[in-house]
C-alpha cells in the first residue's frame, strides 16, 4: 500500500473515487455532499490531495481545499474502497492530509465537518478540537459545498448555525504558542529550582 500526493497521472481514478463517496452516502444513510468528476479532477491535478493505491488498485483518497485567502483549509472528502476498510487506512490517509495541509499552508486554520463517529476520533487524535460552526470559513462557497447533502434543509432552517454535522478545527498558531508557554514553564521551574539549591547552599555556609 502506498499513499502519495495525487497528480495528472491519477486521473484514471476519478469515476471511481466519486462512485466510492456517492456509495459510501447510500450505506451510511448520512449526510456526504455529492463530488462531481470535473470537480474530483481539479483536486487531483493541483497537488492538493492524497490517494492511496494497493500497486495500481484504488484504496482511498481525501484532499484539501483552500478558503478565506488561504485563513482556512479543509481535509474533505476523506474515502476509503469498501475492499479496504478496517485495516486502519483511514487514519493513515487522514494524517498524510493533514501533514500535507502544515506543509503547504503552515498558518492556515485546518477545519472539518462530518458525521462520522470514526472521523471524529481520528481527527481529535491529530489535535483538531471540536467548535461551533460560527468558527470555521465564512466563506460562500465552501458552505454551497453542502447544497447536496440530504440534510441541507437542517443548514438553512438554522441559519447556517448547526447541522447534523460536528465542526472541528485546528489552529496552528494556538498549539505553537501553548507549546511555547509549556517550554517557558518548564524553563521557569527549572531556573526556580537552580536558585532555590544556590540559596540553600548559601545559608548552609
Amino acid at each position: 500500500m502506498k499513499l502519495v500526493i495525487a497528480n495528472e497521472s491519477h486521473f484514471k481514478y476519478a469515476e471511481i473515487i466519486c462512485d466510492t463517496i456517492a456509495e459510501s452516502a447510500k450505506v451510511r444513510g448520512t449526510g456526504i455532499a455529492k463530488r462531481t468528476l470535473e470537480y474530483i479532477l481539479k483536486k487531483l491535478q493541483n497537488g492538493n490531495a492524497i490517494i492511496a493505491l494497493d500497486r495500481d488498485v484504488f484504496a482511498g483518497f481525501c484532499y484539501i481545499e483552500v478558503w478565506g485567502h488561504e485563513k482556512y483549509v479543509a481535509n474533505s472528502g476523506l474515502i476509503v474502497h469498501p475492499n479496504y476498510r478496517n485495516k486502519g487506512l483511514a487514519k493513515k490517509i487522514k494524517k498524510s492530509i493533514f501533514e500535507l495541509s502544515l506543509k503547504k499552508f503552515p498558518n492556515a486554520k485546518i477545519f472539518g465537518i462530518t458525521t462520522g463517529l470514526a472521523v471524529l476520533k481520528i481527527n481529535y487524535a491529530l489535535g483538531y478540537k471540536p467548535v461551533t460552526f460560527s468558527e470555521l470559513t465564512d466563506d460562500p462557497e465552501f458552505w454551497k459545498g453542502c447544497q447536496t447533502c440530504k440534510n441541507f434543509d437542517v443548514l438553512t432552517r438554522t441559519e447556517q448555525k448547526m447541522c447534523l454535522c460536528t465542526g472541528m478545527l485546528y489552529d496552528p498558531i494556538s498549539k505553537s504558542e501553548a507549546k511555547k508557554d509549556k517550554l517557558n514553564s518548564k524553563a521557569f521551574s527549572r531556573l526556580k529550582k537552580i536558585k532555590e539549591k544556590l540559596f540553600l547552599k548559601k545559608k548552609v555556609k
